[in-house]
């Protein structure tokens, strides 16, 4: 599934989950969405990079240089303290309605 694919939202609670496990730089937070969800959803950077943009802009995330594994330079992503309380309000919205989508899906009959 392509990043455009993606529901409106969902890649903003992605990215905040991956990056809620510490500092991240922009092709970990990629490679982390392609791996938990076992190659269902690849995040183009065309997709990446601007929601991260718009993420920090909104004050819920913040960035860092430093050095990567493989010895690049490279911008590290974090959650702020507004980024946790987004990534925990995302959660249970998007739990709600996978829920409410699952109940309608699920029905037999009118």
């Amino acid at each position: 599934m392509a990043g455009s694919d993606l529901f409106v939202g969902t890649l903003d609670v992605l990215i905040l989950k991956a990056v809620s496990w510490g500092p991240i730089h922009g092709y970990g937070i990629g490679r982390w969405i392609r791996q938990t969800t076992r190659d269902a959803l690849q995040v183009q950077e065309g997709a990446l990079y601007p929601a991260l943009h718009r993420l920090e802009r909104k004050g819920l995330l913040e960035e860092e240089w430093g050095v990567s594994e493989t010895g690049r330079e490279a911008k590290y992503y974090r959650l702020t303290t507004a980024g946790r309380g987004e990534l925990r309000a995302a959660v249970t919205r998007w739990r709600d309605y996978a829920h409410a989508v699952t109940l309608a899906l699920d029905t037999t009959g009118r």
